[in-house]
């Protein structure tokens, strides 16, 4: 897939009868009903919905931003429309040397990126006879490489089949491109320095600074919704779903798929009245892992880690299977812009509108 075919232009899909505001926010005044944008305009509302996404911290990292934009770093990043190039590009060109992927312990976007761009690489390395000359190492701040156990399992033992070293709790801290030196800290903040051939970064990630500085934030500085019911804990004419929220579930756009029903439905009842919300979410969230070319293993799970599948009477989900792959490189992309982002896409239900009672 191009990459431009996974982008068009915002008001291509913002629906009719909808009035789009090209201005970012800066601030929240929920106690006034009303916004702040950047621009110095006020708004007034009476329902507000918060879905701004989550904010990648380029920053956090000494010397990162000055390595993407240097052609001889080897540093590159899926994390952002302007170097994905890059990283294909150091990827298909290394011949020999050390390949090192790496992952933050903050929350980010979707949780198995990190790795499905290392798998893939090792894929096209064992494809193109560079197996014996390229070595690669997955450093991640987290303690395993999954959340959910299930899937964790599985990955380890991938992992430790196709030879790849696996550092845990480290986390990347700074990048001396010009030596090709990357710097890790454990949670104990001791240090290690390694060196790279290509480097590819997963930045750490976290809540936008003006939802951090809102009244809407929790301690964490997400906006602090029910679990359930998608409804702020505090202001009850105010939602948030998807990586905004302080919802504890993987930040995916599966899981809006399932989130976006329940706070619709809720946000109508509370339009009518309603006081007794009756649509809970239940975490789910789906993490569509490419291990290599042709095969993706497919996490599904919910709340507390527990595995909530769409087609395990027909395929066993703790293994890579080819028809997954199909699944993550033809039909979600179409079922993205052609349904889910018109409101008649569900996710695991597919065209099927969830019911509550």
């Amino acid at each position: 897939m191009d990459k431009k075919d996974t982008r068009r232009p915002m008001a291509s899909l913002i629906p009719a009868g909808t009035t789009h505001i090209p201005e970012s926010v800066k601030s929240f005044a929920p106690e006034k009903n009303e916004i702040t944008l950047e621009n110095g305009d006020q708004i007034k509302y009476e329902y507000l919905v918060v879905a701004s996404g989550i904010q990648i911290n380029w920053s956090g990292i000494k010397g990162l931003q000055e390595a993407l934009v240097d052609s001889h770093s080897g540093v590159s990043s899926i994390y952002s429309y302007a170097t994905a190039d890059k990283a294909r590009q150091d990827i298909e060109a290394l011949r020999s040397g050390k390949a090192i992927f790496t992952q933050p312990s903050t929350p980010i976007k979707c949780a198995g990126a990190p790795q499905k761009v290392m798998w893939q690489a090792w894929d096209l390395y064992q494809r193109t006879d560079r197996s014996k000359t390229v070595k690669i190492e997955f450093w991640t701040g987290m303690p395993t490489m999954f959340s959910v156990p299930k899937y964790s399992e599985v990955l380890n033992a991938l992992r430790i089949q196709r030879d790849i070293a696996g550092q845990f709790g480290q986390n990347l801290v700074a990048i001396d491109a010009a030596n090709h030196k990357a710097t890790f800290k454990k949670a104990d903040g001791t240090e290690v320095t390694e060196e790279y051939t290509i480097l590819h970064v997963t930045p750490p990630q976290g809540p936008a600074d003006y939802i951090k500085s809102s009244p809407l934030a929790d301690a964490a500085g997400w906006v602090d919704v029910d679990s359930g019911t998608l409804r702020h804990k505090k202001y009850s004419n105010v939602f948030s779903l998807g990586d905004a929220s302080s919802l504890p579930t993987s930040k995916t756009a599966a899981a809006i798929t399932a989130q976006a029903p329940v706070l619709v439905h809720n946000l109508v009842d509370v339009m009518n009245g309603k006081t007794d919300l009756v649509a809970k979410y239940d975490g789910y969230t789906s993490c569509p892992l490419l291990t290599g070319k042709g095969q993706l293993l497919l996490a599904e799970f919910k709340y507390g880690l527990e595995p909530k599948e769409s087609f395990s009477n027909l395929f066993d989900q703790g293994k890579p299977q080819s028809a997954f792959y199909y699944l993550k490189t033809t039909l979600f992309p179409w079922a993205y812009f052609e349904h889910m982002l018109q409101g008649r896409w569900y996710g695991p239900k597919g065209f099927s509108k969830p019911s509550f009672s």
